[in-house]
């Protein structure tokens, strides 16, 4: 176990969860873009260096994409994306937005019950759909919408991120780490509903209680807002239809992939299908659109930005101190002007003596012009599919198989299995002691292991392989499945893709949450989460097994 290639294989594993914590560009020579290594990339360097050490070979590679005792990167990945698309351009409907308004219109001007309303919606809408989606309209809604009712965003912005991820964990879909605890623990679908939802009522109530211990004062909520005037849903619904057409096939996925959960069937095989048919019906109704002039709204006011877009806001300067505050108008955007290829500047190019370089630079600038131009039109006629594709979490591929490559690696130089040896020497197998130390350890290593992802995985292998009891076993995969929900409300916004996610959208609506300030809101709903939400296991626990 002192191998030069064990200890090099966990040095190595080390290193490049450190670099997706902190992401670094090195340098490279003039006009070559840097090489940034982050999130993406440090995990498929490590599996590189650890192949050239011949640390690994082949089959381990294989096993990691593959996957082993039963748990199916494949099948996890690919039931994630087909469901994030169908959430995402549910989103885009405008159906998420349109029950903030109803929801704004409901608290009306008290500022704690508009508070609690949105955090319910949030609970709600999350549950159903996942933390992504919510995060990616939400967040620039709860920005726009503090903006123009001149509050500081930070109680409600943190509330959203804080009931978006505890509320993923009701839902074997609602989290990836869900999926490999369900296939890892041989956990049932709907059984995995039935463990989880007590302890995420306990979580989310909890941790409701803690938003409102530390934002009581009038500076995050006040008691009485600012009247706006009634915001009609009707006006940022922009696809009834769609709205109608994609609820139901997400709900209709939803079920069936519980269902089949009791028939050993991958659920992969229930969600692609369903992807397939919605991506289908937003082609053709894009189409349908497109060709009788229906789609001008879509194509210039989408109800959630693009990544690299701006929210339109409105400020305390747009009217006098004494006048009514205006309707809230929908963030705009305009695809049209989205550019996905790089530009170039062929005035430069054409005022410059003819050579060999000249002409291909004029030729590859004319090459990615035409492809601009497609681009332009293929959104503008199918705008549902081409607003999607890119906030859909392509990120998470490359990183999810390379965390499965490199926890099979640890595996193989037998670091699992010494971590196994630890856990029975600190719990003696006993159901309690691995409740409490499997969900410490899971929520703190979301924030050590590269997101809640990396955490779930090794957790899930070393629990495996210390044989634990029944009822042991089953408790450790309730506890973990409670960390890594919670654990992405933590200290670094490396804790999850969501929190990644959450921290970019902030910034490019020119809000810019410190790494410190992140952890030091957090910390209070989270330590009251661990605490409620690993008691009501242990209480569930006693109840099913002991006698």
């Amino acid at each position: 176990m002192t191998s030069g290639y064990a200890i090099a294989t966990l040095a190595i594993f080390i290193i490049s969860i450190i670099f997706v914590i902190r992401p670094v560009s090195i340098p490279t020579a003039r006009r070559i873009p840097q090489i940034p290594i982050n999130l993406t990339t440090a995990p498929i360097f490590a599996i590189a260096l650890l192949w050239v050490a011949q640390c690994i070979d082949p089959p381990v590679i294989r096993d990691g994409i593959v996957g082993t005792e039963g748990v199916k990167p494949y099948n996890i990945l690919i039931l994630f994306f087909s469901l994030a698309y169908m959430a995402i351009t549910l989103d885009i409907t405008g159906i998420l937005q349109a029950a903030a308004f109803w929801v704004s219109n409901m608290g009306g001007s008290n500022g704690w019950k508009l508070y609690f309303y949105f955090y319910v919606m949030l609970t709600l809408l999350s549950i159903l759909l996942g933390n992504d989606p919510v995060i990616l309209s939400g967040t620039a809604f709860l920005v726009y919408y503090t903006q123009v009712a001149e509050l500081s965003p930070t109680a409600w912005i943190m509330s959203e991120f804080a009931a978006a991820n505890t509320a993923s964990m009701v839902l074997f879909v609602g989290n990836p780490t869900n999926v490999v605890i369900c296939e890892g623990f041989g956990v049932n679908n709907a059984a995995f509903t039935a463990y989880t939802i007590l302890p995420f009522l306990a979580c989310n109530l909890v941790c409701f209680v803690a938003l409102g211990a530390q934002y009581h004062k009038e500076e995050y909520v006040p008691r009485k807002l600012n009247r706006i005037a009634h915001l009609d849903p009707r006006s940022v619904l922009l696809d009834p239809v769609g709205a109608w057409v994609g609820g139901l096939l997400l709900g209709s996925a939803l079920i069936l992939c519980l269902v089949v959960g009791f028939f050993g069937i991958d659920v992969w095989m229930i969600s692609l299908p369903f992807a397939v048919g919605k991506f289908i019906f937003d082609m053709s109704w894009d189409h349908h659109r497109h060709s009788r002039g229906m789609l001008g709204l879509l194509t210039t006011k989408t109800v959630e930005a693009e990544p690299d877009e701006g929210v339109v806001l409105g400020t305390p300067q747009d009217r006098g101190d004494n006048s009514p505050q205006r309707p809230p108008t929908p963030p705009t955007t305009h695809p049209e002007n989205t550019n996905f290829f790089p530009s170039e500047e062929c005035t430069a190019v054409d005022q410059q003596p003819y050579s060999p370089q000249t002409e291909s630079k004029t030729l590859f600038a004319s090459k990615l012009s035409h492809l601009n131009d497609l681009h332009v039109r293929l959104h503008k006629h199918f705008p549902t599919f081409f607003t999607a594709l890119p906030r859909l979490p392509f990120a998470l591929v490359p990183f999810a198989f390379s965390q499965f490559i490199l926890i099979e690696a640890l595996a193989h130089q037998g670091w699992v299995d010494v971590f196994a040896t630890w856990l029975i020497r600190a719990t003696h197998k006993q159901m309690y002691p691995v409740i409490w130390l499997i969900g410490v350890l899971g929520i703190i290593l979301c924030n050590l292991s590269g997101t809640n992802i990396g955490a779930t995985i090794l957790l899930t292998k070393v629990v495996r392989a210390a044989a634990l009891p029944p009822n042991a076993d089953r408790a450790a995969a309730i506890a973990l499945a409670v960390a890594s929900n919670i654990g992405a409300v933590s200290f670094t916004f490396s804790a999850s893709l969501a929190g990644l996610l959450w921290q970019t959208i902030l910034k490019q609506k020119g809000i810019i949450v410190k790494q410190t300030e992140f952890a030091y809101w957090n910390s209070l709903p989270l330590l009251s989460m661990t605490v409620v939400g690993l008691g009501v296991v242990c209480a569930e626990m006693a109840v099913l097994f002991e006698p």
